[in-house]
Order: structure tokens, then sequence, then C-alpha cells
């Protein structure tokens, strides 16, 4: 009587066990990517789809190893080189290798003033430039050089060359500056065009960061046609804004293409940290090309100019005089005998005081130059600033009774020191 429970319990445990084998036989599997079919089939018809799931994977694997190169036409696979390199990352080396060594560290020493009056040189900018050939030219930014008494350029094999300012164009922030190679071969950068520069196209940055020498980034073209004021109040235009990292020591250094050729100078960025936030700006390689051949042999840039001084409106004076415009440059005084003069603009006759500044007023206001609209002293420059001594300009103009008229105007030489400055 005793073993009954034991027997009873034995049959049901034996029981249960056949019975969630047999249930777990008709669910799927959860980890399988098909859904099973849990309607008994016939057993003829599962063989004649074994054999058929056979024969498509046999078929299948036959086209995948006599086709290798199946989706080569789709897909650019990355090729990896010994040493886990990529083809591209081998390019970038390549032109990091072979561009580096003509890019110079650029420190200046400027003069300061002490307590006593005497002179005290103290450390002033530093930068970075390109070699362009291997006379010793190099070119760089101007505010990197700006008001320099020495200037020491470190070359790649860390040796340190005295140089000196062989030109500027202060209104492109740009400089060439001229050492001494010896017997040294040098490694001069190559001038591309950055005429055909697209958007997304890879640029790479070589420069001297916080002293860090040549370092090299890299980025995209983020931007082009960029007009950016300089410290001059200036206007740049058609500057290259890229997210390749540029940071104080960058100024002057080459911006490249995948060439390897120069394609910008590496100017400015725009920070609210003072450090690289990924938007930079870089003089394109173009505007340099026009003109480095006035640097080198003048010393500065000949641009076309207009024999007139000129005053800037601005709102005080357009209440005071009773202008008939609100914007523009009004023609304070004309030179006598000038191209101004010849082409039948006319100057003030009233003078004005505004703090320390002479204005005549009564004389003709510009609003336009070659379809450039004039509306302060930097839009002024920037209408002549591409053009030079004996080409023509389209003016538009305002009387003071606000009559509106255009002329011809044959450019002169821009002074080098121009009297309203």
């Amino acid at each position: 009587m005793k073993a009954r429970p034991f027997i009873l319990v034995s049959a049901f445990l034996l029981g249960s066990f056949f019975f969630f084998f047999r249930l777990g036989q008709n669910y799927p599997n959860r980890d399988s990517a098909q859904t099973v079919d849990t309607q008994p089939q016939n057993p003829d018809v599962l063989e004649e789809e074994l054999q058929t799931n056979q024969s498509d994977l046999a078929d299948a694997s036959e086209s995948l190893s006599t086709t290798p190169d199946t989706f080569s036409n789709e897909i650019d696979p990355i090729t990896v080189q010994s040493g886990g390199l990529t083809q591209g990352e081998r390019e970038t080396i390549s032109i990091y290798r072979s561009r580096n060594e003509g890019v110079v560290n650029i420190s200046t020493k400027v003069i300061a003033y002490n307590w006593f009056l005497e002179p005290v040189p103290q450390e002033g900018n530093t930068g970075s430039g390109s070699i362009i050939d291997e006379r010793g030219y190099v070119l760089t930014n101007y505010h990197v050089v700006k008001g320099a008494s020495d200037i020491v350029l470190t070359l790649s094999d860390n040796t340190s060359m005295s140089a000196e300012i062989v030109g500027v164009d202060s209104e492109n922030d740009l400089a060439i500056l001229y050492f001494d190679p010896e017997d040294r071969s040098l490694s001069p950068i190559p001038l591309g065009s950055s005429e055909n520069l697209q958007i997304g196209q890879q640029v790479l940055a070589i420069g001297n960061p916080f002293g860090l020498d040549r370092t090299l980034t890299i980025g995209i073209v983020s931007g082009l046609g960029r007009p950016i004021r300089t410290d001059q109040n200036l206007i740049i235009n058609n500057m290259i804004q890229t997210d390749a990292s540029i940071n104080p020591g960058n100024s002057g250094g080459p911006l490249l293409d995948s060439r390897g050729v120069m394609v910008g100078i590496n100017t400015m960025i725009y920070t609210p940290s003072g450090g690289s936030v990924g938007v930079g700006f870089a003089v394109p390689v173009d505007t340099a090309r026009r003109v480095i051949p006035d640097l080198i042999q003048f010393g500065f840039v000949q641009r076309g100019w207009i024999d007139i001084i000129p005053r800037q409106i601005f709102p005080r004076l357009v209440e005071y005089a009773d202008l008939p415009v609100d914007r523009g440059i009004l023609v304070s005084q004309i030179v006598r005998g000038g191209n101004a003069d010849d082409a039948g603009l006319k100057g003030g006759k009233t003078e004005v005081f505004y703090g320390n500044t002479s204005i005549y007023l009564g004389g003709d206001i510009i609003i336009e130059i070659d379809g450039t609209p004039i509306k302060s002293i930097a839009n002024f420059y920037e209408a002549l600033e591409d053009n030079r001594p004996g080409e023509t300009v389209n003016i538009t103009y305002i009387r003071s009774d606000g009559t509106r008229k255009t002329t011809v105007i044959i450019l002169s030489e821009r002074p080098q020191e121009q009297q309203w400055e």
C-alpha cells in the first residue's frame, strides 16, 4: 500500500515529460528567422522541396565562386594595405611627406617702449608660411608679420633663418617674405587654382598651431565666396570656408587639395572661445597668384584708382547736409586734372568738420562701381581691388540735387599714402 503513491507520482511525471516533448516538436524555434508551417505535410512534398532548396544553394554557391567581383561595380570596397592603411590614408600620408618640407614656422619680434620710452624688443606674432619657389620666397598672411622688426623662419630641418618682408597686400592679408636658402635645395609648394573648388571637396591644412610645427589637419570645403571683414575694416572677397581645424599659428600656411597643390592660404577662424570650432577661412590661391608678381617686383599691388578724396556717408551727415541718399561715398574733393575731373565728377565746396575730419559738402555721391553697390569705404576699395591702372570702370553717382548720372572713368594708379586714412 505504501508503494502505491510512489508509483502514481512516477507515472504522472513520465506522462508529463512525453506530453511537453511532443508539444515542443509542433512549435517553431523563436530564434529562427523563418516561419514554420505547423500543418502536417505529405512526406513526398517535403522531400521534393528539400531537393529544390539544395539545388538553389548549389547554384548560388557556384555563382559566387565564379564571379568574385559581383559587387565591385556597386560599392567601392575599402582597400586595406599592409599596416592597416586604406588607399585614402596612404594618399594623405604621401601628400604630407611631400609638402610639409615646404611649410615654415614664422616667429617675429616687435618693438615696444618701456616707461622711459626706450625701445624694447619683445615677442610678436607667430604663424606659418609656404615656400613658393627655390629662390627663397615665402607666402604668408600680412597680419602674421605686421609691425615686425625681426622675422625668423624655422625650416623643416629645424634650421632658423632670418627673413625680410618683400611686399605686403593688406587688403587681401597677404605678404611675401624672402630668405637666403644658401646651398639648400628647397621644396616649393605648387600653386593650384581655386576657381573650380566644390563644396564637399577634401582639403588639408598644414601649419604650426600653438607652436606645434608641421601639424596636419583634414576637412572639407564648407563654403565658397564668403566676404570676410578684416581688422582694417576691409572686406576680403571669395574666401574659402573649411572645417579643417585651424588654430592660432596656422595663419599663413597652405590649404591643399587632394592632389597636394595649394588652393588657399589659411587666414582666420570664427570662434567664440579662441580655439577652432570648425569654421575657418582661407584666402583663395587665385587671389594670391594675381598679386604675387607685384609684391615681388614692387613691394605692393598696383591697383586702379579714382582721383578723389572720398568720405563715407553716415546718418548724422545725411541729416545735417540734407543729402539726397543715405548711403554711398561723398566726393569731398577731386584732383584737378585727374580722371574724376576729366569724367565730369564734382567735389564739394563747403567745408565742415566732424571731429578732426574735414568734409566738403555739395559734391557728387558715388553709389555704384561696375555694378557693385557702394555703401561704405570698404565697398569702395572692394570694387577697385582687382582693377589695374589703365582699365575702365562704370560709375553711377547722384548729384546734390538728386539727379542720377553715369560716367566711365579710366583708372589711375592708387597712391601708396592716402591723406584721408
